[in-house]
């Protein structure tokens, strides 16, 4: 991705006594793009933002934003913001209060505070709301409420640290989305830390997927989910059926691959790593097409549903193929469209060899 620099971490290292945290990490992100550090919990991604704010110092490397050296800056010299998980509004204060407590330590005119406060709180939606306390207000009226009084400073960067975690479900969802739509108006650079990849893979422009301190992955939502580079991956984004696979034989542009239980593939030369004698195979659930008739495709194999599970919008699917292998497969929810697929049944299933992954590390 190109554009300008507006973060650039390089080489940057941060322990806790014998525990790494950090190590080594280099990234760099662009005026105006929206990325998310995304990770299990313990992985490094919300040490990397404390050290972004100021809250932590790294042990090595350094931080440049908007091309100013702020690794040993102290928070309040840095031109970034933060909306915390908990919100940490000021109870006592209005909203109008709320939002307008950083500019008012800051000095601005009285004046403009008022402008200020009332453009963010008409991006926000929340118009006829400034006299109400926080106690007053919903889960999601309170979010607005801190995304406003961040951004009204007009910092060059806004991070945000798992912001969303306290919403239920279905407030959750709207608010990625209106986070997003935010965020291309206004055009501001946000850091988003969370653990829920369905938040990472719908509002990010990047995503750096975090593992044991080290950045796995770099790479678009769509890079991340459909070219996974190692099995953590794989396995972390969405469900991946992953598989133990070694080479059998090269065969002109192809290779042929066993994988447990004798079940072969064949696969282009390209897509399996050098001479490797094992690798690993990733095979995304959806992409196992199910059926009572047979169909065609590259890999058509016979299967036994051992169990099935409606889940709304789609059934899962847990196969035992005629060779004994084990997989999991997700179909639409299309009972009016096809005879339904219940436990017991013996189906036909087909892979296309595009939606085969090989990873390299074959542990």
């Amino acid at each position: 991705m190109t554009g300008t620099p507006m973060i650039e971490i390089h080489g940057v290292t941060k322990r806790f006594g014998a525990f790494t945290a950090v190590s080594d990490v280099s990234l760099t992100v662009n005026a105006g793009e929206f990325i998310t550090l995304l990770g299990p919990s313990g992985c490094g991604k919300t040490t990397l933002l404390r050290m972004l704010s100021g809250f932590e110092q790294p042990d090595a490397g350094t931080i440049r934003i908007a091309g100013e050296d702020v690794t040993h800056l102290a928070p309040y010299r840095r031109n970034v913001n933060q909306v915390f998980q908990s919100y940490a509004l000021f109870p006592h204060l209005t909203v109008f209060d709320n939002i307008a407590f950083g500019l008012r330590m800051q000095k601005v005119p009285a004046k403009e505070i008022a402008a200020r406060v009332a453009e963010v709180i008409a991006l926000v939606a929340l118009q006829g709301f400034e006299q109400r306390k926080p106690q007053q207000l919903s889960g999601g009226q309170r979010q607005r409420v801190a995304l406003a009084r961040a951004i009204v400073p007009r910092p060059k960067v806004l991070l945000l640290d798992e912001p969303l975690s306290a919403l239920d479900a279905k407030l959750r969802h709207q608010m990625q989305l209106e986070l997003k739509h935010l965020q291309k108006q206004i055009g501001l650079t946000f850091v988003f830390v969370t653990h829920d990849q369905e938040e990472a893979l719908t509002m990010s422009d990047r995503i750096a997927v975090f593992s044991k301190g080290r950045i796995e992955q770099l790479g678009t939502a769509s890079e991340i989910y459909h070219h996974p580079r190692t099995a953590f991956v794989a396995d972390f984004i969405g469900e991946a059926n992953l598989l133990p696979a070694e080479l059998v034989a090269k065969e002109g542009a192809n290779v042929r691959v066993r994988l447990a239980q004798g079940f072969e593939l064949v696969l282009p030369s390209e897509r399996w790593p050098g001479a490797a004698p094992r690798a690993r195979v990733s095979i995304r659930p959806e992409k196992i097409c199910v059926s009572k008739i047979p169909i065609e495709a590259e890999h058509v194999f016979r299967a036994t549903v051992k169990e099935e599970v409606f889940q709304g919008v789609f059934d899962r699917l847990w196969l035992e193929t005629e060779h004994g292998l084990r997989l999991t497969a997700v179909v639409a929810n299309e009972s009016a469209l096809r005879p339904p697929i219940h436990a017991g049944d013996a189906v036909w299933c087909a892979l296309h060899a595009d939606d085969i992954v090989v990873l390299s590390d074959a542990s």
